[in-house]
């Protein structure tokens, strides 16, 4: 079963938390044991897992990833201009797993979903492929 939820974003760079949106989606397919696969369908994006206790970690996290890879360098040729945001989104990842028991998601407690915006605003896709297990 493939799902999709819509993600809009405010910033050119940001964490979106997501999990609600990932674990409705479980619950209404009623799925009870399996994985979950989600995928970002785009280049200058990603998906990642991290805290969502302290929102500061993902002010941190951008800060992080802005020193990595600044926006503007005199070696970037891309001509669209968001090179930093294709190095970002490799950096990141475009796919998380997550494992299902008992109808709910298998998250660490400090854990949450996020997708990770590096060329917004915009309005993005989030596939989410849930692998029930065999009966």
């Amino acid at each position: 079963m493939l799902r999709e939820i819509t993600v809009n974003t405010k910033d050119r760079s940001q964490f979106v938390d997501v999990t609600a949106q990932v674990r409705r989606v479980v619950s209404d397919a009623g799925m009870e044991s399996g994985i979950v696969n989600l995928f970002v369908p785009h280049t200058t994006a990603g998906v990642t897992i991290n805290e969502n206790a302290d929102p500061s970690v993902q002010s941190d996290m951008l800060r992080g990833l802005a020193e990595i890879a600044p926006e503007s360098q005199g070696f970037y040729r891309h001509a669209e201009g968001n090179s930093d945001s294709h190095i970002k989104a490799s950096l990141v990842g475009a796919s998380e797993q997550i494992l299902v028991d008992s109808g709910r998601l298998v998250l660490g407690t400090w854990q949450g979903i996020y997708f990770a915006e590096f060329d917004g605003p915009r309005t993005r896709k989030l596939h989410i492929k849930l692998q029930p297990d065999p009966a």
